[in-house]
């Protein structure tokens, strides 16, 4: 049988390779808040006043504040730069939909659908990689190794990647289920004000603090199993 991934210095069982990857990607607590606070910020703002330049000027100002203070540090900039490019993506639809002669309703509806989309292809695709029995998390577990495919020679690390998973994808799937519907509802309202405002709010209920819900199951995952890692040759 292939050998498992070769863990990291100190790490002995899969759960380790694992969280620490995970760690990794993520960026600890502080990668998060630097992904949401700029993105939370635009949201907010461009939900009350309407107005696409002053919600793209405060939160890109957060943002530099962010990666000013990285920069200073010496540190990685990642984490603020894929909130930069949230934004943008989000801005750009609503300017489109601004040039296209929408209102300020359609462009508040324009700004939610890249995020509906990238939900959607998200999920599909975790869902996707646990049904074909490559689960995606196997892959960062394969990652810390010269052959990124050992992993899935061990049934016990499948199925652990499979139901972490899972846990990623559940947070996507929970959004597009219950915005999609409200997004859906807008474009057709007369009036699209109180839906777009109940879309902002499910976009912030539904974001980091729905994302975070999803990390502390992994974690519970993580810390209620201990699959030795096996390397041979």
């Amino acid at each position: 049988m292939a050998s498992t991934p070769a863990p990291p210095v100190g790490a002995g069982t899969v759960e380790e390779v694992v969280r620490a990857q995970l760690s990794k990607a993520l960026g600890g607590r502080r990668g998060m808040v630097e992904a949401a606070v700029p993105t939370l910020a635009f949201t907010v703002v461009f939900l009350t006043t309407k107005d696409l330049r002053l919600a793209v000027t405060l939160s890109v100002g957060t943002a530099l504040v962010l990666l000013v203070v990285r920069v200073v540090q010496r540190s990685t900039v990642q984490f603020v730069l894929n909130s930069l490019v949230g934004i943008g993506i989000g801005a750009f639809f609503a300017w489109r939909s601004a040039q296209g002669g929408g209102d300020a309703d359609a462009q508040a509806l324009a700004y939610f659908l890249p995020g509906l989309i990238y939900n959607a292809v998200y999920a599909g695709a975790m869902v996707l990689s646990n049904v074909t029995s490559w689960p995606v998390v196997g892959f960062m577990v394969g990652s810390v190794a010269g052959d990124p495919t050992a992993w899935h020679e061990d049934r016990q690390v499948v199925r652990l990647c499979r139901n972490l998973t899972w846990m990623l994808a559940l947070p996507c799937v929970a959004r597009v289920v219950v915005q999609l519907p409200i997004y859906l509802a807008g474009k057709a309202a007369a009036d699209a004000g109180p839906i777009i405002a109940a879309l902002g709010v499910t976009k912030i209920a539904m974001g980091w603090p729905l994302q975070v819900l999803g990390l502390l199951g992994m974690v519970w995952l993580l810390g209620r199993n201990h699959t030795p890692v096996d390397v041979r040759d």
